[in-house]
């Protein structure tokens, strides 16, 4: 009978779990855990192949070899150890194959780049669909808040901002009022940069 894979959700992994940290933050850095690793197995070979190219490729080791690779190359085509240069100066064989190798692994690194970007899109939408709602719960909790206090017959503090905490709030007014005031700071700045020039 095929066993089963461990994963971090089993019971058996919380043995060793932070007696600092609450079950709810152990279970939620073990829920992203085990969402990134669900991600990773999901890759395609293509993308496997190019994650492995571009980690390769951002490593020391990756410049050792280089580096090994054409005092060796300038070696052999110096003329030094008494062969006949098969790419002599200007070494245009060698340029040719740097620059394919270059186009090669610009494009794995865009592979890999997309991919990272389309997860961090989707974690982003996760982020926001969970602040929307957690803002959604915490304006009714103030309205029921609000309730108990008439009922029971207490007043606000006339510098209460219960008011404005209660209004909800629409990420598409929060995302036009960044946007203005991007503008108007950018619109801003040339004008005190003159004012400054003119003294």
């Amino acid at each position: 009978m095929p066993q089963r894979s461990p994963t971090l959700t089993d019971p058996d992994d919380h043995a060793d779990d932070n007696p600092a940290l609450s079950d709810v933050i152990e279970r939620n850095i073990r829920t992203i855990l085990q969402l990134r690793l669900e991600a990773t197995r999901a890759r395609s070979v293509q993308h496997r192949l190019a994650d492995a190219i571009t980690a390769f490729s951002g490593n020391m080791v990756f410049v050792y070899v280089h580096i090994v690779w054409f005092g060796v190359w300038f070696l052999l085509n110096s003329g030094w150890l008494g062969l006949l240069p098969f790419d002599p100066f200007p070494y245009g064989l060698l340029t040719m194959i740097v620059s394919l190798e270059a186009i090669f692994l610009a494009t794995f690194v865009l592979i890999s780049q997309n991919r990272l970007s389309a997860e961090a899109e989707h974690r982003a939408d996760l982020a926001l669909h969970i602040g929307l709602l957690a803002e959604h719960e915490i304006t009714r909790a103030l309205y029921m808040l609000q309730a108990i206090h008439a009922t029971m017959g207490i007043a606000n503090a006339p510098d209460s901002e219960l008011a404005d905490l209660e209004m909800e709030t629409k990420p598409e007014d929060v995302l036009a009022e960044i946007a203005r005031l991007q503008q108007r700071a950018r619109h801003s700045k040339p004008a005190a940069e003159r004012s400054r020039n003119r003294v």
